[in-house]
């Protein structure tokens, strides 16, 4: 039987006080709370900036030795460099993530639509030089990219292709690693995400999805899932439903 680590994108969201988080709670505590519920967390404001040393030695010390952070590799990496001469910017990235040490999960790169088939290469470039020891997932947001192409250059390397449950993707299943990675992304054109409820059911989905969990887990798979605030409304219901449902 494999572990499974599942949780949200994020954590501080003030609009989960009191439908989450209990009401009066310092954001400051936000994490050491959550932290309470679920063992894993994708942390997606690492896309937009580096955390300073001592915020990544704070979340470490504020967790439960079992808890597991996901990271997003920085956009300008993923999008703005499109993985080319961006060594420094990467090597930075995953000094600062290690700080976490054995809380460290996968850390994802993400790569945007314009990354296309013909861009393989710098994928293959880029992951070649990822040091050892490390998870990686990418996650690809241009279908033309689904093939074997694909497929046999992340197993050749031991990274996961990102499941991604998205309404602008086709659900790809294909095992590439030793571990699975979930993202529940849902439609931000349909769903809010702030008004702190659940807006869309999403019920018989994620039974739907606890189903295929269950199956990785039996394969001796390990599994990491993370729900957005845009798949129901509310991720930590979405999470709590998954969790009960395994």
């Amino acid at each position: 039987m494999g572990k499974v680590h599942i949780g949200t994108m994020g954590w501080s969201y003030k609009f989960w006080v009191g439908n989450f988080y209990t009401n009066g709670l310092n954001p400051k505590e936000f994490l050491v709370e959550y932290s309470r519920h679920f063992n894993a967390v994708e942390v997606n404001s690492t896309f937009y900036r580096n955390p300073s040393q001592s915020t990544v030695m704070k979340w470490r010390e504020q967790t439960p030795a079992d808890f597991v952070f996901s990271a997003k590799f920085p956009k300008i990496i993923t999008h703005n460099k499109m993985l080319r001469n961006c060594e420094e910017e990467t090597e930075f990235f995953i000094k600062r993530m290690s700080l976490l040490q054995s809380k460290l999960g996968p850390l994802l790169l993400q790569l945007p639509p314009t990354f296309k088939l013909g861009n393989l290469i710098l994928l293959a470039d880029f992951l070649a030089e990822l040091p050892k020891g490390h998870r990686f997932a990418v996650e690809v947001r241009n279908r033309d990219l689904l093939q074997d192409k694909l497929y046999s250059l992340l197993s050749e390397k031991g990274v996961a292709l990102t499941i991604a449950d998205s309404p602008f993707m086709p659900v790809a299943e294909n095992m590439t690693a030793d571990f699975v990675y979930v993202r529940w992304e849902g439609d931000r054109k349909k769903v809010k995400g702030t008004l702190g409820q659940v807006e869309v059911d999403r019920s018989e989905d994620i039974k739907m999805w606890a189903g295929k969990m269950t199956s990785f887990l039996d394969d001796g798979m390990k599994v990491f899932g993370y729900f957005s605030k845009y798949y129901s409304g509310h991720p930590p219901t979405d999470a709590n439903r998954l969790l009960k449902s395994i």
